[in-house]
Parts: C-alpha cells; structure tokens; sequence
C-alpha cells in the first residue's frame, strides 16, 4: 500500500498546485485587464458614492491578498459571481452553455480520431508515397489556413450554395420549443425523447461545425499517427514478425498500431481538450451558444465574472483531461507502473 498510497499523494498534490496556478492566472487576468468591475455594474454615469460602495460590496477596497482568498473562498463554492450580461449567475449560464461545446468537440473529436489515426498509419505505412504526400499536404493546410475563414467558405458553399446543411445556430426555432432540453446536449435529448425531426434538424446545424473542427483535429492527430507508427515500424520486433512470415496487415494493425496507440491516447486527449476550449473562433463564426461563445460576448460587454468563470471551466476540464491522460497512458503502458 505504500507506493500506491504515495501516486494517490503525488496525483492529489500536483492536482491541487495545478488548480491553484490556474485560479491564481486569472485573479491576476481580472486584476490586470482595465476593466473597472464596480462600473461595469453600475455604468460610467453612477456618483461616486454609488461606485465606491458597489466597491466595499464586492472587496475590492480590501488588500490584494484577502481578494484572492475570498477569490479562493468564492470557487470552492462554485459561486463565480453574477454576469453583468445576463444578470444570472455566471454558473448558470455556463450550465447552459457548455454542454453546445461539449456536443460539438465530442463529435469533432470522433471525426479527427476516427479518420485522422488510419490516414496517418497508411501514411507511414506508405511513406514517400502519393498517399503520405496527400496524408502531409492535409495536415499542412489544416495548420496553415485560419479556422475562421475555412469557416465562413463552408457556410457560403455547403449552406447558401448547395443547402445541404443547416445555417448558424444550433437548432431551428420550430423544434427549440418542443424539444425538452434534459442533458443538454440535444442529440441525446431529441432521441431519448423520440423526436426525430428534431434530431435531423440538429445534426443538420451540427455536423459543418464539427466537420470544421474534426478537419483541424484530424490534421494533427494524423501527423502525430504517423510519427509513432514510423517509430513502430522500425523496432525489432516488426522485423522479427515479418520473419516469422505474420502478414503486413497482421503487423501493422494488430502489433505495431496496438503499440503506438498508447501515446495517441495522450495525443487524442489533448486534442479533445484543445477543441473544448480553442472552438471561440468556429462558435462565433457559426454562432454556436457554447462557452466559447459566452466567453467572447462576456468579453466584449466586459462581464469580466463571465469571462473568468468561463475560463476557469475551461481550464479544469483541460487539466481532468490531462491527468485522464496520464491515468490511462499508466494502465496501458505496464512499464510507466513499475517507476
């Protein structure tokens, strides 16, 4: 029980540094930005006597120190303010948003993974080949061209050329009133309900905005597929199976991929955390009412306790995926248990 009780120890402090450098980043963001938080609420044209006690309310009359515990104090509580946006809780509207982000990097996510992982093992499989210049040049473009006008092109061709999709938004107005949000997440919500016109009309809004981002998440996930298959390849122990006269598909699938998909599962969790909290861009572009959304019209109407609060969910559900990662690359990996 000693080493397993030292990882547990190991795992729960760095979880609780980790966390706390995260609430320390953006106390100092809130601090930093010159965004006056009493005027935000109160407006410009408030007396003064107004906007100093809105001051005393709120303690940012008290030193910076005794902020940053009540700071502290405040999120172990979930209490993340009130949005001057909304004039909600902040983590009420993050509630509501975040599962549109969770729906569209889930299926993001599927679409990099799924494809992105075979393309790059026929890449390094065929490596010089047509089909690893193609597997690069697709990955190149997906670094190379800004998500937002990749975006909008895709709008005008596959919306308001072809129709073949729904435009921005995540459902039409006809079905948001008959379909009963329970998860949030409307794909699940419109089947469990058997509400399978709104389910197509939801698909239809989400599947150009996942697509976006499966491209981007794919883009990586095949480079990187490549390179630890090329490394695969080149161990003893593919020599050794040709050898023994194991078919090529046999090795490369089975063998060499099985190998190399214990690093891709980092790979690929990082990727899921990167569209979770990098889809700002493809949420306003397609006005999509996730948290990246949220984050950028918080940001805008400088309801710092929106943005805050949205950064901070962000930023946790980066670091479960993180240690997720981590966790699982220890139990497919017996070698990472035995340090």
């Amino acid at each position: 029980m000693g080493p397993v009780a030292g990882a547990v120890g190991r795992f729960l402090v760095t979880l609780a540094l980790t966390y706390l450098g995260l609430l320390a980043i953006t106390f100092c963001i809130g601090r930093l930005i010159p965004v006056d938080p009493a005027l935000a609420i109160v407006g410009d044209r408030a007396p003064e006597h107004v906007v100093r006690r809105v001051r005393e309310e709120l303690g940012l009359n008290l030193p910076i120190w005794r902020q940053f515990l009540i700071y502290l104090g405040n999120i172990a509580r979930g209490d993340f303010g009130i949005s001057t946006l909304s004039s909600n809780p902040v983590m009420t509207d993050i509630r509501r948003a975040f599962p549109a982000t969770l729906e569209l990097a889930t299926l993001g996510t599927i679409i990099g993974a799924g494809i992105g992982i075979p393309l790059g093992v026929i890449a390094a499989v065929r490596r010089g080949g047509l089909a690893d210049q193609l597997v690069r040049v697709m990955g190149l473009v997906g670094y190379s061209v800004p998500i937002f006008w990749l975006g909008l092109m895709a709008l005008l061709v596959f919306y308001a050329r072809l129709g073949w999709v729904a435009g921005p938004g995540r459902i039409d107005i006809a079905y948001e009133y008959t379909l009963t949000p329970v998860t949030g997440i409307l794909l699940f919500d419109a089947a469990m309900a058997g509400e399978w016109e709104a389910f197509a009309n939801v698909f239809s809004h989400l599947i150009l905005p996942a697509s976006l981002l499966g491209y981007f998440s794919l883009a990586y996930i095949s480079r990187m597929t490549r390179s630890f298959m090329l490394n695969e390849l080149a161990q003893e122990y593919v020599v050794a199976a040709r050898a023994k006269g194991l078919s090529e598909a046999r090795i490369v699938w089975r063998h060499a991929l099985r190998n190399a998909a214990v690093p891709l599962v980092t790979v690929v969790a990082l990727s899921y955390a990167g569209l979770l909290e990098g889809s700002v861009l493809t949420e306003t572009v397609f006005t999509w009412p996730g948290i990246g959304l949220y984050i950028t019209n918080s940001l805008q109407n400088a309801d710092m306790n929106g943005v805050l609060g949205g950064t901070i969910v962000v930023g946790s559900v980066f670091i479960g995926l993180n240690l997720l990662s981590d966790l699982l690359y220890r139990l497919l990996d017996p070698r990472t248990r035995a340090r």
